[in-house]
């Protein structure tokens, strides 16, 4: 759960505290637990509602699309296919991420949620989600190339 909240949040203490809130708040709401789900995917329901409380808090930004769908939510072919990347130097690529791209990214990577839910969950649209998450994956290559171009 930890590392789901630092994930999202991208901050050490703000992990921290989230995770802490989320621990409380499933407590003092244990009797709404109806058993439906997992309890676990009821406690990480709870976890990643806080985290991404916590980023709006921050004022995360959204590149706006007007209504207007955006040529970067057609996923591009990736050029470096047989371009092996160190799992820290991926985490590591991830965390210099803008907020916006960083959460989008994870939600649908790591933490499995489809654009539509993605949508809902940050109030944006599904075309939003998507194409913040292409230009996500897109930073994400330019970043690790110059991380790979430093380290070698």
């Amino acid at each position: 759960m930890y590392n789901t909240c630092l994930r999202i949040t991208g901050n050490e203490m703000d992990a921290e505290d989230v995770l802490q809130e989320s621990f409380v708040s499933a407590f003092k709401n244990l009797s709404s637990f109806k058993g439906s789900a997992s309890f676990g995917s009821w406690l990480k329901r709870i976890v990643v509602n806080n985290a991404i409380n916590a980023v709006k808090k921050r004022r995360m930004n959204f590149e706006s699309l007007d209504g207007k769908e955006d040529e970067s939510a057609i996923a591009e072919p990736v050029e470096e296919a047989n371009l092996s990347y160190d799992v820290g130097l991926v985490k590591e690529g991830i965390s210099k991420l803008p907020e916006g791209y960083r959460l989008v990214l994870t939600l649908y990577l790591i933490e499995g949620y489809d654009h539509k839910e993605i949508g809902q969950i940050l109030d944006i649209t599904e075309s939003t989600s998507k194409s913040q998450f292409n230009r996500s994956k897109k930073k994400l290559r330019e970043i690790l190339k110059e991380e790979l171009k430093y380290a070698g």
